[in-house]
């Protein structure tokens, strides 16, 4: 019997394993069920936001290799005030970096609102907050009618080399 879900490429623990009686055999069977445990949850998305970089548990493809899976890393940052229509640019440190996979994050207005990272408004364009890295910096720009950014977090995952 099986749970995992149809059509599925994530690793799944099977809930059931029959244990052989005969020792000789009872290793390799804990053995092979011991690595197959290890390799599931290795491949679970890790849920830990410090201010350092960390592999985050997600493996991307590999362009002409698509066997080949790449490990992905985030680093998440504590955003300060930004007043409205101004920007902030601030030094991301990331090094050997190939690729952004997400760029999120959200934030808290001194209209005591929470946005996401970037807030896209439906009602005028110049309430939106853009984000984006460019070089060696992160760059966050709040509207030029957006309330004021008191603080928030941004999220950066990437590939590196």
């Amino acid at each position: 019997m099986t749970f995992l879900p149809v059509n599925t490429l994530a690793n799944f623990l099977d809930p059931s394993i029959i244990l052989p009686e005969e020792a000789s055999q009872l290793k390799y069977v804990l053995r092979d069920a011991y690595y197959r445990t290890a390799d599931a949850v290795n491949s679970r998305e890790i849920s830990y936001y410090p201010l350092q970089e960390i592999v985050c548990g997600n493996f991307f493809f590999t362009s002409g290799n698509p066997q080949k899976f790449r490990l992905a890393y985030r680093k998440v940052f504590e955003v300060g005030a930004i007043a409205t229509g101004a920007t902030s640019t601030v030094a991301h440190g990331i090094t050997g970096l190939v690729e952004f996979t997400h760029i999120y994050g959200t934030l808290i207005t001194d209209v005591v609102d929470y946005r996401p990272l970037p807030f896209v408004s439906a009602v005028a364009v110049n309430q939106q907050t853009s984000v984006q890295v460019v070089g060696a910096n992160y760059v966050i720009v709040n509207g030029a009618a957006a309330p004021n950014i008191t603080n928030g977090i941004l999220i950066l995952e990437y590939l590196k080399q």
